[in-house]
């Protein structure tokens, strides 16, 4: 009878001792297939302020790679970083005037746009809007004039892809150089809506987009434009700011209230996305064809992992209005904004199965 028991007792130790082996070998395999499906980017980064020294309202950004990079803003301030954003030094000023945009197309060779302040130009024929090259990496500037251009116009953005530029602004204006910035020429343009931001994927493929809900798109490098049609944009008042594309297909344009569309043939059609917030988006930007960044006023971040068909709001640690955004990488990012504002992305690669 003894000897029945204990063997009854053995095999109830020995089945509970089965049991709790299989769970804990089914919560290891779990676990192991959650590691194994996180992305190398994602949710373990975050966006940390960075110190400038500056409280100037810095309007671009532009990076090299995930170490070289430069930031502009109001009366001519440069700063230029050698690690990331870690330290930011403040640049001798170009100008006084007001930089608006900054794009290097190499190590060497950088453009910016500045504005005049209307009150301190010295003759009434002086143009508002001009550009400035350096060919030494940013050491010394020297100013262009564009050609043809309203001295009272101003100018959103310059976009170079290698030798070819444009700049783009007010009523509508675009204009071309073939020639890295030696001569500029004035194009046709479809729209006499301020043009606020775009990109150019080559020499001839690129998108612009402004007040009126305009969206347009050329496949010449600007000789003949495409309109975008969005009529519920229209209707509601939409002024887009900037439009980011991955290849020649995926694009989303950002701007007012929010708003995000986005196109899966090259802009001739656009859909609307829910971005979840109400405050204005002032850029843009996505890493492939399912990850984007967008950021605007109250410091807002919104970030994407499917293609836009859901954003997040992200912590900015700001709620100074975020004028740009810029990656170098998946996992290097920078978005400056009003008052000398830099917040910086750097994200933590997660953890992967070891086998």
């Amino acid at each position: 009878m003894g000897v029945a028991v204990r063997s009854q007792q053995a095999y109830k130790a020995s089945s509970r001792w089965r049991t709790a082996r299989f769970f804990s070998a089914v919560v290891c395999s779990c676990l192991a297939l959650v590691l194994v499906c996180q992305p190398a980017f994602g949710q373990s980064g975050g966006w940390m302020r960075q110190r400038i020294g500056s409280l100037a309202w810095l309007h671009a950004v532009f990076f090299l790679d995930e170490n070289r990079g430069w930031a502009v803003g109001s009366r001519g301030t440069l700063l230029a970083t050698l690690d990331g954003g870690k330290t930011w030094k403040a640049e001798s000023k170009p100008t006084v005037d007001a930089l608006r945009d900054i794009f290097f197309t190499d190590d060497q060779n950088g453009w910016l746009l500045c504005e005049a302040n209307l009150y301190d130009l010295k003759h009434k024929d002086d143009p508002r809007a001009y550009l400035m090259q350096t060919a030494d990496g940013g050491t010394t500037w020297k100013r262009i004039n564009i050609q043809g251009v309203d001295v009272n116009a101003r100018l959103a953005r310059v976009i170079f892809n290698r030798g070819r530029g444009w700049v783009f602004g007010e009523e509508g204006a675009i204009f071309t150089t073939r020639d890295s910035g030696v001569n500029w020429t004035r194009l046709q343009s479809p729209t006499r809506h301020l043009l606020l931001g775009g990109t150019f994927i080559d020499d001839d493929r690129g998108w612009l987009v402004g007040a009126g809900a305009t969206i347009i798109q050329t496949s010449d490098g600007g000789e003949t434009w495409h309109v975008s049609r969005l009529e519920d944009a229209s209707r509601a008042g939409v002024r887009f700011v900037a439009t980011s594309f991955f290849g020649n297909r995926l694009g989303w344009a950002v701007g007012s209230g929010g708003s995000i569309y986005h196109t899966e043939n090259g802009g001739r059609t656009w859909q609307q996305q829910f971005s979840g917030i109400s405050a204005d988006l002032l850029d843009v930007k996505f890493l492939d064809a399912t990850e984007g960044w967008a950021v605007g006023a109250e410091g807002t971040i919104v970030h994407t992992n499917d293609g836009g068909r859901h954003w997040t709001a992200e912590r900015s640690d700001t709620e100074h209005p975020l004028e740009r955004i810029f990656f170098a990488g998946r996992g290097h990012g920078w978005a400056v904004g009003f008052g000398g504002t830099v917040v910086a992305y750097v994200g933590v690669e997660a953890p992967r199965l070891i086998q």
